[in-house]
């Protein structure tokens, strides 16, 4: 394959980016047939297909990779512009990371207040399922992102962070009304508040309790935020897993009551970035990590 010539490789990232060719042209200042002409002699180059031309256009995973090298490109050059003191009409360093809500809602936004802002950066956080946000990092959306998993995207780094523990929980009256059985037979009939309908956690709980692989219920109710979840089982429709610095001063105050004493459930989370010789991307990793230390469990030695 030849090099990669850096006007090809933006005006893919403009069309990914804005959606159709003809927004790429407004984008770049020239006309949508230099576009298609540009992307065309990109994927000649390459030898693949690298965009799905559709309505907006969608990156193949071939063209995956090259829009992820297209935003590292995009950082390194703002980073020198930077050093060399002509970064100004660029704008401050931006910072795209994927985030679970749980972290966002507890540990992370703390974590974002230590990263320097001399020179400024700005965060950018796309909100995705621990167990998700790994895509974005292969999509070339986000630079960074918090993860459940271990296994490093390529061209990325990895550093475990800790164990964010859940607590099972619920409200007196309501196990008071649905709990009354063995806990491992009662929750498969009691309803239960789950994130999303990818979120497994509540589900792993109690096959974890019985010997037969059976689930949480199927009367659920979905709430998509981190603090609707929490605000859900608090008033009583149902119980669920609740990160622990959100469940710890209700169970307290007696708002919420522990289900299953001794039965955490700890997800570990990781963090994944590009390597990238970024300062700003530094600062903040160091941020998180730092926070995490503090917010986050860690396995014993």
């Amino acid at each position: 394959m030849d090099e990669l010539p850096l006007d090809l490789v933006r005006t893919l990232l403009a069309a990914v980016d804005e959606g159709t060719f003809d927004a790429a042209a407004a984008a770049l200042h020239v006309t949508p047939s230099a576009v298609s002409q540009r992307v065309k002699a990109l994927e000649q180059r390459t030898g693949r297909v690298l965009l799905i031309r559709t309505k907006p256009v969608r990156p193949t995973e071939s063209g995956q990779v090259v829009v992820r090298f297209a935003r590292q490109l995009a950082r390194l050059e703002l980073d020198a512009r930077a050093e060399l003191g002509i970064a100004g009409e660029r704008g401050p360093a931006r910072v795209p990371i994927a985030v679970n809500a749980d972290s966002l809602a507890t540990w992370f936004l703390p974590a974002l207040t230590r990263v320097p802002q001399d020179p400024p950066v700005c965060f950018e956080l796309h909100r995705e399922d621990e167990a998700h946000t790994t895509a974005l990092l292969r999509e070339g959306q986000v630079m960074a992102a918090v993860t459940s998993s271990p296994d490093p995207v390529a061209g990325c780094t990895v550093r475990r962070l800790g164990l964010a523990r859940y607590l099972p929980v619920s409200t007196e009256a309501f196990a008071a009304r649905h709990l009354t059985q063995p806990l491992e037979r009662a929750l498969r009939d009691a309803p239960v508040i789950v994130f999303d309908r990818r979120d497994d956690l509540q589900d792993g709980f109690v096959r974890s309790l019985t010997s037969d692989g059976t689930g949480a219920a199927p009367v659920r109710h979905y709430v998509p935020t981190s603090e609707g979840f929490c605000d859900a089982v608090a008033a009583g429709l149902g119980w669920g897993l609740v990160p622990e610095p959100q469940a710890r001063p209700l169970l307290r105050t007696g708002a919420l009551t522990l289900l299953a004493s001794g039965r955490p459930v700890d997800v570990p989370l990781f963090w994944q970035q590009w390597k990238l010789d970024s300062p700003a991307l530094a600062a903040v990793a160091d941020a998180v990590a730092a926070t995490a230390a503090e917010a986050l469990r860690h396995a014993p030695a």
